[in-house]
């Protein structure tokens, strides 16, 4: 068809309606645009044995690295929901997938011609699943009609219906939307029906054709598939994951239940608001619990991500500077150590981006910041702040900056990355934030490994309110809906709601006490590892207590010119102790950042910080010259089974210290990384994506 770019939403591959969501997106393009693509990119490579990896590709594309000049913002990918659509394919593999596509077609085919037989007008003869329909009785009877069937239909401005249809339909349903538009059911044998010709829409070449479609038809073998993917990832099964400013904590079992509930995830998003009533109360409650936890007066639960958030949140400022009569209003202050999507948020949302410098201590430079407000005191849009601080530190000048872009005309964003530091402690909208995101999906125990689902609700003081994202198809006199909106940020009211009752669930049973108490938890692990790491490794930013938030960061540059030891390399030793890499040279190069979060006991941040220090022994033994600086445990991990397995044991070190390097890592616990280091160059250079 010579199409450049095709993208859509997988839900109808098996993933429930959720009304609204989680759901993943897909995206593809021609070959010459492929770096020009948004979102994460998984693609092909080879590891340090020559073996098959695949790896996220082309990430200097990305916020994280490129900022204001990214291809997107985004930085959440939907992989759980991703994954459940890969495992729907492999299943019924390509001809399942055209029996499936064939019934809908045949089914949908079998309607119309009643419909049309019946005197009612098919607006759209070239049609797969959906129908749109000029019927010849009134409206109302067939809402009526409808109604008594407990269907709902599409009900267009200028008189017409639509219908879609999907595999959960059958021959029963068809012949209850005939008895709604009152027409015969006589064409109730598909095999009379004969499917519209799509002339040359009709896909003639072959897809799903590797071998990996073609094997699991039981759910048998389907489940130990997915059980062998699974033995492949080091996950909160095994031990901690001390990303920082990722919160990588506890997801209950117990919260996560009504999530498998039908009138939780079989709800479409655009029903009648009389059939959701259950979903208004939830929306209410959760809106009530995070105003009263963050000191805002609404929230808008309609951005499925935080990067989703952000943009939402700008665009909120944007449109209160307008309606303001003020719409030059668009110079937007950020600190160089921002998180990379605040600075292609702001962006996005179309504002010009001026950085602020940090001083010796990490935080925001005061001074710098006044001279940037003086100077843009009539075009200045917002302010983005991080509290605490990506450098891990509780900033005590947050509430003067925020008075100091508030008296230059701006407004204050605060991204909500860290607010698992703040909950039942401070909130943003008591020391001077107007708007900012909350990551449900960090703080409020929405599970995202691997990326996603996300949920990035934003909260906003009382003058913003009438600017939040509303949507068309809310009633426009509803509470959900807003007077001045810019418009919807997301194509579902409220984003990925089915996902909603896990934070609701959290801070039910939590409570206030409990809620603080997980907060205080945060800042105290953070602090033990820092204490216990101090004497290895130097802690860059600590606050004027010499305390540091609910994460911090390490310095480890110095090993670079003694021991030719990099952050990547500590990072991949790491994985031979049994643990997740910490976040890496970011927001400084040459470092880790470390956030252990509430949900460890001591015990796990001993095994930790016993790790980091059996490295820092490592590194010592590579500048005392016992290790060549290109040839030892950290220049050689992760250590695969394959080191042994299939080679000559040539090492200049042990087996031993290569695989079990402490002693509570044993035969009986290790995990097995499932491939060596992998060639990050060459997979950007030979980029593959897909599956042979």
């Amino acid at each position: 068809m010579n199409v450049d770019i095709c993208y859509g939403n997988s839900q109808r591959l098996g993933v429930p309606l959720g009304f609204g969501g989680p759901h993943a997106a897909f995206f593809s393009c021609a070959e010459s645009f492929k770096r020009d693509m948004p979102g994460r990119l998984v693609g092909l490579t080879i590891d340090s044995h020559g073996a098959k990896a695949y790896r996220l590709a082309l990430q200097t594309r990305e916020q994280h690295i490129r900022q204001e000049r990214a291809t997107s913002n985004i930085c959440t990918a939907q992989a759980l929901l991703a994954n459940m659509v890969a495992m729907y394919c492999l299943y019924h593999g390509r001809q399942g997938l055209r029996n499936i596509a064939t019934k809908i077609h045949i089914l949908t085919c079998d309607l119309a011609e009643s419909l049309k037989a019946g005197g009612n007008s098919i607006k759209n003869e070239i049609f797969f699943d959906t129908l749109k329909i000029k019927p010849i009785m009134s409206i109302d009877e067939i809402k009526q009609r409808a109604k008594e069937k407990r269907i709902n239909l599409r009900y267009y401005d200028n008189g017409s219906i639509g219908i879609s249809l999907d595999e959960t339909m059958n021959e029963s349903d068809v012949a209850d939307l005939k008895w709604i538009f009152n027409v015969e059911n006589k064409l109730s044998n598909e095999t009379n029906i004969d499917p519209r010709d799509f002339g040359n829409l009709t896909r003639q070449s072959r897809f799903l054709n590797a071998e990996i479609f073609n094997k699991y038809r039981s759910e048998t073998k389907l489940m130990r598939y997915m059980k062998q993917l699974e033995n492949k990832d080091l996950s909160l099964v095994h031990s901690m994951i001390p990303l920082g400013s990722c919160t990588m904590k506890l997801n209950a079992a117990a919260e996560l239940i009504p999530c498998s509930w039908a009138h939780i995830n079989r709800l479409h998003p655009f029903a009648p608001s009389s059939q959701w009533k259950g979903y208004a109360r939830l929306l209410k409650d959760l809106d009530q619990f995070l105003c009263e936890i963050t000191g805002y007066d609404k929230i808008s639960f309609q951005p499925n991500s935080g990067a989703q958030g952000e943009y939402a949140g700008l665009r909120v400022i944007r449109a209160y500077h307008e309606h303001q009569g003020e719409p030059q209003r668009r110079i937007c202050l950020i600190p160089i150590s921002a998180h990379g999507t605040n600075f292609a948020s702001a962006t996005m949302a179309g504002m010009k981006i001026e950085k602020i410098q940090l001083d010796k201590k990490g935080a925001v430079d005061m001074k710098h910041l006044k001279q940037l407000a003086e100077k843009f005191k009539d075009t200045l849009a917002c302010g983005i702040v991080t509290y605490p601080s990506t450098s891990g530190v509780f900033e005590e000048t947050v509430r003067e900056l925020c008075e100091i872009v508030h008296h230059y005309g701006g407004q204050i964003y605060l991204d909500g990355a860290n607010m698992n530091a703040q909950v039942g402690l401070c909130r943003p909208g008591d020391y001077g934030s107007d708007v900012s995101h909350l990551n449900l999906h960090k703080t409020f125990c929405i599970p995202h490994g691997g990326g996603g689902p996300g949920m990035g609700p934003i909260g906003v003081k009382k003058h913003l309110v009438p600017f939040l994202p509303n949507h068309p198809l809310l009633d426009k006199n509803s509470e959900f809906n807003s007077k001045h909106s810019y418009g919807p940020v997301s194509s579902a009211p409220f984003g990925s709601a089915s996902i909603l009752p896990i934070s609701w669930m959290y801070i039910r049973m939590m409570g206030g006490a409990g809620l603080r108490r997980a907060t205080e938890t945060a800042i105290l692990n953070a602090n033990y590892i820092a204490k216990r790491l101090e004497s290895s490794y130097k802690v860059l930013f600590l606050g004027t207590n010499g305390f540091a938030a609910h994460e911090f960061i390490i310095d480890v540059s110095r090993f670079k010119e003694r021991a030719n030891i990099e952050a990547v390399d500590i990072a991949k030793r790491l994985q031979d102790y049994g643990f997740h890499a910490p976040t890496v040279s970011w927001p400084v190069s040459g470092s880790l950042m470390i956030e252990p979060t509430e949900s460890e006991d001591k015990d796990e941040l001993d095994r930790f910080c016993d790790a980091l220090i059996e490295i820092r022994k490592e590194i010592s033994q590579i500048e005392s010259g016992k290790y060549d600086k290109k040839n030892n445990p950290l220049k050689n991990a992760p250590h695969s089974q394959h080191v042994f397995l299939h080679e000559k044991w040539l090492l200049p070190y042990s087996l031993q210290k290569a695989v079990f390097p402490i002693d509570f890592v044993s035969p009986n616990n290790k995990f097995w990384p499932s491939c060596g280091r992998v060639n990050d160059v060459y997979g950007d250079k030979n980029l593959k994506c897909r599956v042979d």
